[in-house]
């Protein structure tokens, strides 16, 4: 039989637990978004799952660099390998014993990027910041956003918990930021709108 207590406990512990959307076709996914590339796509799913498992209401920034930096080369690529990712996984693990507990109750936001009103489980923030690396891509005249699209709109939100986390690792998220915005002027056809190299 259980106890006041312990049934307050299990409310609590469900309270937390990411609400799901509701089945059907009319409940699409973030990660099922055409303008996506499929490395993309599958990284917006493994911060879902991560999501889930870390019993956070929302997808928010911190687990999409999470998601990215595991499952995308060319954004591991840009950071200096070796001491600075191992330090900056490392921070990011911690999220389910340590920093991110204060996370859990409040929603991510801010008024750096437009105001995107959260959907499907994604934090404002995080619904902005894909919004955004689609725009980026269609500039660059891509079909498909890639993961490095996300990441430059993750970083140039100074309220983004992706950035925290990178602050948190002893990355200037500032520097990045720069850094991928003159990659996108220096090679602006790059890339061909299917993710791969142009020919």
């Amino acid at each position: 039989m259980t106890g006041a207590g312990e049934a307050g406990e299990l409310d609590d512990v469900q309270s937390r637990v990411p609400r799901q959307p509701p089945s059907g076709q009319d409940a699409p996914r973030p990660d099922d978004d055409a303008r996506l590339s499929a490395e993309l796509a599958a990284a917006v799913a493994g911060a879902r799952r991560r999501a889930v498992r870390d019993g956070d209401r929302q997808i928010d920034t911190a687990h999409l660099l999470h998601a990215l930096l595991e499952s995308d080369p060319e954004v591991r690529a840009l950071f200096d390998g070796g001491p600075q990712m191992a330090r900056l996984l490392g921070y990011l693990v911690q999220r389910s014993i340590g920093y991110g507990l204060r996370w859990q109750g409040a929603v991510e936001d801010s008024g750096a990027l437009p105001v995107v009103t959260e959907a499907d489980g994604l934090s404002p923030a995080a619904c902005a910041a894909l919004e955004h690396a689609c725009e980026r891509a269609a500039r660059r005249g891509d079909d498909l956003a890639r993961g490095v699209d996300l990441l430059a709109a993750v970083v140039v939100d100074p309220q983004a918990r992706a950035v925290e986390v990178l602050t948190g690792a002893a990355i200037d998220a500032g520097e990045l930021a720069a850094r991928l915005d003159n990659d996108a002027k220096d090679c602006p056809g790059e890339y061909a709108s299917d993710g791969g190299p142009a020919h």
